[in-house]
């Protein structure tokens, strides 16, 4: 398994929509209720130079533009680095919704991260993920303008939804939990 496919596989694992994002592109899946969107893109850009004392590398994007990246001290396999490897980064970000009609518990949000470097056999990479579940109380539902209003523990916040047939059921004191995904990893492939 791919380092990027693993990382995307254990950050994603315990969402209802794991197996959505088998290519790139958005996916959207709604039912009473319930509600996910995910989508996923790759950037690949050539290495076209390394400066080793700053330890800056210069990518070239497929658009022909260059940025000049620092690779601080987390990047542990610097020195393998070398003019004409690729570097696909891929980046994945998901928001699943579901209704807990009656509520009942409390408000809160809990956050994690997970990281992974690629093993010595491996070509040099690594990714990151971050999860963070939100249970939030439903305080006020106006279905003529398609609206919700939400007590988290961060505050009160009014948002737009924009299938108003999914506020049907929905009322005061009904708790929502809201699955936040991010993930990035990165994989060189070395020049031939």
């Amino acid at each position: 398994m791919k380092l990027r496919s693993l990382i995307v596989a254990a950050t994603l694992a315990s969402t209802p929509f794991a197996a959505a994002l088998a290519a790139d592109g958005v996916v959207v899946a709604t039912e009473q209720g319930k509600a996910v969107i995910a989508g996923k893109a790759s950037v690949t850009a050539t290495i076209v130079a390394i400066d080793a004392a700053t330890r800056t590398v210069t990518l070239k994007g497929e658009n022909g533009e260059t940025v000049d990246v620092v690779a601080g001290p987390e990047v542990k396999r610097f020195a393998e680095l070398k003019v004409g490897d690729t570097l696909t980064t891929t980046f994945v970000e998901a928001v699943a919704l579901n209704v807990k009609q009656g509520g009942g518990k409390f408000r809160q949000r809990i956050e994690s991260v997970d990281a992974v470097r690629a093993t010595a056999d491996e070509a040099p990479g690594g990714a990151i993920g971050k999860k963070v579940v939100i249970i939030a109380d439903v305080t006020a539902v106006d279905a003529e303008k398609g609206t919700i209003t939400l007590r988290g523990p961060r505050g009160i916040r009014t948002m737009k939804v924009h299938n108003k047939a999914q506020l049907n059921d929905l009322t005061a004191g009904d708790q929502v939990e809201v699955t936040l995904i991010e993930a990035m990893a990165m994989e060189i492939t070395h020049a031939k």
